[in-house]
Order: structure tokens, then C-alpha cells, then sequence
């Protein structure tokens, strides 16, 4: 992985912060957002063997940490909070290199999150699930499809 790398961070409000960690934009190049999963955080190394993936394939990769990964903590936020994330960095992402090709996505939680604010979100190819919780821990009767 020697594409180009750039450690941003995004300030929701006063208690909430979010870690990014961009790789490979350059030209015209499709971009996927990725988010993590409730267990893990953007430096897994499940996420990092698959920005080297994506890299490798000419994707640039833009990861982050919901706020609570941030400031260290292991339970996620609420709801809410994951939703703002995921709009901000899409935002930031947006703003900032002007993608023709933006799709998002991530594992478990993160690719839920994303699937919610996807309809929000103008500008968006596709989304991207590397696992998906199709109901909640220990309900296997309630469907989250």
C-alpha cells in the first residue's frame, strides 16, 4: 500500500470527534467510504487487508471511527450519532475531492449506518456491505432488512 495517505479529523460537536484515514485519491478514481463495525475500529486488520485490496484495484479509500472508537471507548454511540458521522464524512469527502464515482459502505454496523443515511445523501453510486446484522444481537425474530 504506497498510495498517498492523509490523516483528517472531523469535530461533530464538543464532546464528538471523527478519525479519517484517506488513501489512494487521486484523478478520477471511484472512492469508497468505510465504516466499521461495532467490535472494531478503521485499523482492524480486516479493514486495513481490504483498502490494500481496493487500492491495489485503482479505489480510493476513505476509513473512519464513529466518535466513540475515538475517544477510546468500546460501547457505540447512539443512533443519532453514528448517522451524523457517516452525513460529515460524506460531506468532508464530497467537499474536499469533488468524487464523480462515491459509494459507501462497511462492516456490520457501519454498513447499517450507511444503508440509513444513504436516501439522505445526494451524489451516492452504490453501497458497499462487508457484512450486514440482519437483526439485532440476540433477536434473530426481528429482521433489521
Amino acid at each position: 500500500m504506497s498510495a498517498r495517505t492523509e490523516n483528517l479529523s472531523i469535530e461533530l460537536d464538543s464532546r464528538n470527534k471523527v478519525e479519517l484515514i484517506v488513501q489512494g485519491i487521486e484523478g478520477d478514481r471511484p472512492i469508497l467510504v468505510l465504516a466499521h463495525g461495532a467490535g472494531n475500529d478503521m485499523r482492524h486488520p480486516f479493514f486495513e487487508q481490504i483498502a490494500g485490496g481496493l487500492l491495489d484495484a485503482g479505489i480510493g479509500v476513505v476509513r473512519f471511527n464513529f466518535p466513540y472508537r475515538t475517544a477510546g471507548r468500546k460501547i457505540p454511540d447512539r443512533e443519532p450519532v453514528l448517522r451524523k458521522a457517516w452525513v460529515e464524512v460524506v460531506h468532508l469527502v464530497q467537499r474536499r475531492y469533488a468524487p464523480d464515482s462515491l459509494f459507501i459502505g462497511g462492516k456490520s454496523m457501519g454498513g447499517r449506518i450507511a444503508a440509513l443515511v444513504a436516501p439522505e445523501l445526494a451524489g451516492l453510486r452504490g453501497l458497499v456491505f462487508l457484512g450486514y446484522p440482519l437483526h439485532p444481537p440476540g433477536k434473530p425474530d426481528q429482521l433489521r432488512d
